[in-house]
């Protein structure tokens, strides 16, 4: 074989093991693509008022254990209820990296509560967003039905950012095709805590909205719902051949408790009235109501005490032990469709 024969048999292998590569490598981004994992919550913080800061539930204090928690389990998007415009900002100083979208219920600005949904900044990317009450006139501020309170639900329409990671963005592999972005729906609500009627017209609402405005897309609806999972009201949701609730359909589940705890943490339910839906083809690898607490001192808690079972330089002291909110925060870790 002539050198030129050598030369020109090194370039063809060269050339092989680079489209090998890259074929490779396509196939890696398209599995991910289609296992793109997710983490989502739903949390209703408790709105900041005086009386829950003389009984000892300081927002002040209460923000700083839910952000602390929320950066740690560092959802990729979560829905939030109750929050209000103070509220809003105070956490979105405190949590690692996020945005949100979401109005005052009241006038549609900032006014009362938001149902606001707070986004990985670096994980998801916002593509459109909107608002419709729960009543008979969803597109202005107002009463539905038997409420006793102005309701709303805010939605966005988001995209996976990167799904095939920095393999598309330049270099020897820029040729291949770019990752088909992965887009979802995310909707967010609070329901009447006291009509019945308003709860009933506004999950058929809700279903309808989703119909109308994901167009059959991936779907993530959170929120305090006011109903539990044995409530008829609650199969509106999951009869509607849209969603299905992610507790059930949770491969691996943690849920020593219901979502709602009225500030004491020796409270126990089996109802579970803050949920997550998602659409039927959503694989849902894992469901979590997670009760942490954080402590306080009190006049007491000057003593020192010891235990039998621990090395004896080690001190207690009586505190009492609170939740951050009155209810507790609900994470789901989610495949792709497949």
């Amino acid at each position: 074989m002539t050198p030129e024969e050598r030369r020109l048999l090194v370039e063809i292998k060269l050339q092989y093991m680079k489209k090998l590569l890259l074929i490779t490598l396509l196939l890696s981004v398209s599995l991910h693509m289609i296992a793109q994992d997710m983490l989502v919550g739903s949390y209703n913080i408790r709105y900041k008022n005086a009386n829950d800061s003389i009984q000892g539930e300081v927002w002040s204090k209460r923000c700083q254990v839910i952000c602390d928690q929320v950066n740690f389990m560092a959802p990729d998007i979560f829905g939030t209820q109750e929050v209000l415009y103070a509220q809003l900002q105070d956490m979105k100083k405190a949590l690692d990296g996020y945005d949100y979208i979401g109005i005052g219920r009241d006038d549609g600005k900032r006014g009362g509560e938001h149902e606001a949904i707070f986004y990985k900044k670096n994980k998801v990317k916002l593509l459109k967003h909107g608002d419709f009450w729960l009543s008979e006139t969803p597109d202005k501020p107002g009463l539905g039905w038997d409420a006793a309170c102005i309701r709303i639900c805010t939605w966005g329409k988001f995209a996976v950012k990167n799904p095939g990671g920095d393999l598309h963005r330049g270099g020897l592999f820029n040729r291949g095709p770019k990752p088909k972005e992965k887009v979802f729906y995310f909707f967010n609500l609070h329901m009447d805590h006291v009509g019945v009627v308003a709860r009933r017209e506004a999950a058929k609402l809700v279903v309808n909205k989703v119909r109308e405005i994901a167009q059959g897309a991936p779907v993530f609806i959170t929120g305090d719902f006011n109903v539990d999972q044995n409530d008829e009201i609650y199969t509106i949701f999951t009869k509607s051949g849209l969603l299905k609730d992610s507790y059930d359909a949770a491969r691996i589940r943690f849920a020593e408790n219901g979502t709602f705890n009225a500030f004491k943490t020796d409270f126990y339910t089996k109802s579970r009235i803050d949920h997550v839906f998602v659409s039927p083809s959503i694989q849902v690898e894992a469901y979590g109501v997670l009760t942490d607490s954080y402590w306080t001192s009190h006049e007491e808690s000057q003593v020192e005490l010891k235990s039998a079972n621990a090395p004896q330089e080690i001190s207690f002291s009586p505190y009492t032990r609170r939740n951050p909110s009155d209810h507790y925060p609900v994470f789901v870790k989610v495949k792709g469709e497949r």
